[in-house]
């Protein structure tokens, strides 16, 4: 899919991601507050989270290589997944929302700028341009000012 309008449904699908992070933030964060426990409240996002992925795999279908062929080290993504979704159902209703994805914004703006750069874990390597430079210090400026005015 990289044509133009490959292109664009596959950004426009980014950009609903990006805007239901924050929601899913807020709503395990919530319910990490109302159980008293945001350990309870990542495990349910994970247990509801593995149910529909395990009813997509069947629908979509499953796996062509042996579950734990791929190398070790990408199984890794889900302790990323399980930090991430730990501290910020934790961490949310202590700085808010809004200041809690400011800081995994500007991580994720950071890490993917080296990622691309350097092709890492077999990345698409996209080199880090004075422009491209310029972009990323906007970004985080924007950002910045976002959470300082709100």
């Amino acid at each position: 899919m990289t044509t133009s309008s490959g292109t664009l449904l596959l950004s426009l699908l980014m950009f609903a991601t990006g805007v239901c992070i924050p929601v899913m933030a807020t709503w395990n964060s919530r319910l990490g507050v109302e159980l008293e426990s945001p350990w309870a409240a990542a495990l349910i996002l994970f247990v509801l989270g593995a149910i529909v992925c395990g009813i997509a795999m069947l629908i979509l279908g499953l796996p062509k290589q042996h579950w734990f062929g791929a190398t070790p080290l990408y199984y890794a993504g889900g302790l990323v997944v399980a930090f991430y979704i730990l501290a910020i159902t934790w961490t949310a209703p202590r700085i808010g929302v809004a200041n809690a994805v400011f800081f995994v914004l500007l991580g994720q703006i950071v890490s993917a700028a080296l990622i691309d750069q350097f092709g890492l874990f077999g990345a698409l390597k996209s080199p880090l341009t004075t422009l491209r430079i310029i972009g990323i210090v906007f970004m985080v400026i924007g950002t910045y000012l976002a959470r300082r005015i709100a």
